[in-house]
C-alpha cells in the first residue's frame, strides 16, 4: 500500500492511499479519515460508496462528510467505484465501466476479468484498513449516493451481521426494473434475472429486510427520479415493516449539494447505533 498524501483534517487525518487489487488484477485508490480519536484505539467505521462517473475523490471533497465524522470519532472510508487502468474494459457511456461497477462481481466477458467490485468492498479492502489503520471491525456502518446508495442498501441486507445500520442517499432502489441497472445488469451478469435479485434493494427489502435501523433521504426535485423509483423500495419497507425512516426532501435534487446538506443527519444517526451496546 503507498501514500498518495496525508492531510491534517478536523485534528484527524485524511489520507488517500493506492494498493494492487488481487480481485480487481489493477491498482486501486481509496480514500481514509481517521479521527484524533484514531491515535487512542480502534475507531468505528462509515463507509462511504460512491455513485455513477465518480471515484473516491468525489465524496471526499464535497460531501462535507469529515467535520461531522470527526465530531462523533468514527473514521470514513471511501472506495472507487470501479477497476481502472489501460487493460480494464471500459464503454463509451457514462453508465457502464470504469466508474460504474454497480458494486457487483461481473461473471461476464470483457467485464468478468476486473470488475470484481462485490469481493473487493467486502472482502479485499476491509482486509486492508482493518490490517493497517485503527479501526473497530466490530463497529461498522455503511451508506452510499445513487448508485452508491444501491450497493450500500444490497451489501447491508446481504451481508446480514456486517453492519449496524444502513442509510443512503437518492439510492437506486429499483435497478431491475429501471434503465439505471437493467442495462448494466445483462452486461455484468448476463440475461439470468435470478441472479440479478441479490443487487436489487427493493426485492432485498422483501425478501429479508435489515436488521437494523435504514434512512433514506431521496430528493422530490432529483432529476433521475424515475430510474431511482424510491416508491418501490418504501412499499417494501412497509410489507416488511422494516425499521426505516424513508424520506422525499422537498427541493433537492441528486447533486452533491442535497448530500451535503444531510451529511450530518446521516453521520449522526450512524453514530447512534456505532456507539449502541
Amino acid at each position: 500500500m503507498d501514500v498518495v498524501f496525508e492531510n491534517k483534517c478536523f485534528d484527524g487525518v485524511q489520507g488517500v492511499y493506492t494498493h494492487g487489487s488481487e480481485v480487481c488484477k489493477c491498482d486501486m485508490t481509496f480514500g481514509l479519515f481517521l479521527p484524533a480519536e484514531a491515535k487512542e484505539g480502534p475507531v468505528p467505521v462509515l463507509w462511504y460508496l460512491s455513485g455513477l462517473t465518480c471515484t473516491h475523490e468525489n465524496a471526499m471533497v464535497k460531501a462535507g462528510a469529515q467535520a461531522w465524522a470527526a465530531e462523533q470519532g468514527i473514521a470514513l472510508i471511501f472506495p472507487d467505484t470501479s477497476p481502472r487502468g489501460d487493460d480494464v474494459a471500459d464503454d463509451d457511456a457514462y453508465d457502464l465501466g470504469k466508474g460504474a461497477g454497480f458494486y457487483v462481481n461481473a461473471t461476464k466477458s470483457p467485464w468478468a476479468p476486473h470488475f470484481q467490485m462485490w469481493d473487493y468492498v467486502v472482502e479485499e479492502l476491509p482486509s486492508l484498513v482493518f490490517e493497517n489503520f485503527a479501526l473497530n471491525q466490530e463497529r461498522q456502518s455503511i451508506t452510499g449516493h445513487s448508485m452508491g446508495g444501491h450497493g450500500a442498501l444490497t451489501l447491508a441486507m446481504g451481508l446480514k451481521e456486517r453492519y449496524r445500520s444502513v442509510s443512503a442517499f437518492a439510492p437506486i432502489c429499483n435497478p431491475t426494473g429501471a434503465d439505471w441497472g437493467r442495462k448494466q445488469l445483462i452486461s455484468y451478469l448476463g440475461e439470468n434475472e435470478e441472479k440479478w435479485k441479490k443487487h436489487d434493494s427493493s426485492f432485498m427489502m422483501t425478501e429479508v429486510g435489515f436488521d437494523g435501523p435504514v434512512l433514506v433521504d431521496t430528493g422530490a426535485n432529483d432529476q433521475f427520479i424515475d430510474l431511482l423509483r424510491p416508491e418501490t423500495l418504501a412499499e417494501a419497507a412497509a410489507k416488511r415493516r422494516q425499521q426505516s425512516t424513508l424520506r422525499l426532501q422537498p427541493g433537492y435534487d441528486h447533486s452533491y449539494f442535497f448530500v451535503s446538506t444531510f451529511m450530518e443527519d446521516h453521520v449522526s444517526f450512524h453514530a447512534e447505533a456505532l456507539y449502541g451496546v
